[in-house]
């Protein structure tokens, strides 16, 4: 295995671990908003209707949300890498 290769395994690790990363907040951030707005009852080990409603509706809320943020970074991206490339094109011709 060339010394390259090491480095390309290494960057590869190191994304899936950020990758990771990330989506344990996200799992820890969702757990912690729906819990904390919909379970209210301590007083029995039971959940109630109201409560499973509730947390079902923030879960979608949520990856809804999380979803759509990341459809408008994408979208970001492209419309930035697309000025890049017209402002590198620009520069080339001048």
């Amino acid at each position: 295995m060339s010394s390259e290769d090491v480095v390309d395994a290494a960057k590869v690790e190191a994304e899936q671990i950020k990758s990771f990363k990330d989506f344990l907040y996200s799992y820890n951030k969702l757990s912690e908003l729906c819990f904390t707005d919909c379970v209210w009852d301590f007083t029995s080990r039971t959940i109630r209707d109201q409560e499973d409603s509730c947390a079902v509706h923030c879960a979608e809320k949520f990856l809804k949300v999380n979803q759509r943020i990341s459809q408008r970074f994408q979208e970001f991206q492209v419309i930035s890498n697309e000025n890049a490339m017209a402002l590198a094109k620009k520069a080339g011709a001048a």
